[in-house]
């Protein structure tokens, strides 16, 4: 499931989030839902490009004059599923009245939104070798994807006058994006991840705290 070039699956998604992306024809997308649709009641492994095709009620033909094989037409279901969560991330933060408290609310709603997504969550859970490996073994391009658009939003607060002016947007991002990777990635036996209160508290102690520099005030 390894995208046909040397971008990430994050990395499209983060453009097409950024840049509004959108064009996909009416019988593209009918395909697109039928196929989300049908991998989340069936799995991937499970599923065919003729599942696809009946549900979405086209030939197998059409299906394939879009979307060249399935491990594109999955492609470009789990990417459209990571822009949808782009987009949902940035309407989420503008709730927050500060910096701490976009932090906190990032990371809560970034855990919540991804692994109660039915294919995306449902993939890490029940065929996380389909998934993980695409978003851990790729030279590491998909972290960097999200620590950009992370980076990308901490610099807005410096810009703002809301973090410290050097404080070091990347290695915080960094920082944060692998925190969070690592939770989706690998069960906690510490942290309810279904308990939005103790990831909150999680964020404001151990993640809060980075926005701060060395030498900036209490």
């Amino acid at each position: 499931m390894a995208p046909s070039d040397s971008e990430s699956l994050l990395e499209r998604a983060y453009i097409d989030a950024v840049e509004r992306v959108d064009d996909m024809d009416d019988t593209s997308t009918r395909i697109l839902d039928a196929a989300y649709e049908q991998f989340c009641r069936m799995g991937i492994r499970r599923s065919t490009v003729e599942d696809v095709a009946r549900r979405a009620g086209v030939s197998r033909i059409t299906v394939y004059r879009r979307f060249a094989t399935k491990d594109a037409l999955v492609e470009h279901v789990v990417r459209r599923e990571f822009r949808r969560y782009f987009d949902r991330f940035l309407i989420d933060i503008e709730q927050a009245r500060t910096a701490a408290d976009r932090v906190v609310l990032g990371f809560v709603s970034s855990l919540r939104a991804i692994r109660s997504n039915p294919l995306i969550g449902g993939l890490i859970a029940a065929e996380p070798d389909l998934l993980v490996p695409s978003m851990i073994n790729d030279g590491g391009r998909t972290l960097a994807t999200v620590r950009q658009f992370v980076a990308g939003q901490l610099r807005r607060e410096q810009r703002a006058g809301h973090v410290p002016g050097d404080l070091n947007a990347d290695l915080v991002a960094e920082l944060m994006v692998r925190i969070s990777a690592s939770f989706l990635a690998i069960p906690s036996h510490v942290v309810d991840l279904d308990d939005d209160a103790q990831l909150a508290a999680v964020a404001r102690r151990f993640l809060v705290p980075m926005l701060e520099t060395a030498d900036s005030p209490d």
